[in-house]
């Protein structure tokens, strides 16, 4: 029922400045996303950069390009469905608010601008209080927080994917670079509804493994 609720809640929402730090919270899971799977491929990453209009860019030098690419909008999907499956118990809840915040003190030194640097010191604080809360008050919000930073993930990856890829056709987006290296005969928007579908099945599957695991 929860997750229902938080959807609800940021379809409201959407649009309001409210939700523009938890935004570009997903924007940096993204461009970490790219980030991460440069160093898998043994590339390397340097520069992430989170910026105030919701976009972002990640500078990377070898690694394999076509595993990089697409690891953006997947990989922030992917994270969302962890967040919404850690969020059912607490001792899991407490792992992510932890993993998440030792990213986010190791991307503070490594950020290139101070739109990325302040949501970094911003949301330490937020995660910070809020696990301090929920240890020591009967003010136990630290789950739900994990749920609304996964399914906020989830919802703008999917958002994000049909704005850029589909809609609109922005031809310097990841999707058009991946057609131009992958030898499938798919253009930038055919890869842009795969990439979609993918993203909503992570969605519902995670929705429906949070159920399940709650029921």
């Amino acid at each position: 029922m929860l997750n229902f609720i938080c959807a609800a809640v940021l379809n409201v929402l959407w649009r309001t400045i409210l939700l523009r730090p938890f935004k570009l919270v997903t924007v940096f899971l993204h461009e970490a996303s790219h980030a991460i799977a440069c160093k898998l491929t043994c590339g390397k990453v340097e520069g992430i950069q989170v910026h105030g209009d919701e976009g972002g860019t990640t500078q990377t030098r070898g690694g394999i390009y076509w595993i990089i690419l697409p690891a953006g909008y997947l990989g922030s999907s992917l994270w969302g469905m962890l967040l919404i499956l850690a969020s059912t118990n607490l001792l899991t809840a407490r792992i992510a608010a932890g993993c998440f915040l030792a990213a986010l003190i190791i991307v503070l030194f490594v950020a290139e601008n101070w739109t990325l640097r302040g949501l970094c010191i911003g949301f330490i604080v937020f995660l910070g209080v809020t696990w301090v809360l929920q240890e020591t008050t009967k003010f136990r919000i630290l789950r739900y927080i994990i749920l609304f930073i996964g399914i906020m993930n989830s919802l703008f990856s999917v958002y994000d994917i049909y704005d850029d890829l589909i809609s609109r056709r922005v031809h310097s987006s990841d999707a058009e670079k991946f057609a131009e290296v992958c030898p499938c005969p798919c253009n930038g928007v055919g890869w842009g509804v795969i990439w979609g579908l993918i993203s909503f099945l992570f969605l519902c599957g995670a929705m429906y493994l949070a159920l399940v695991i709650l029921s």
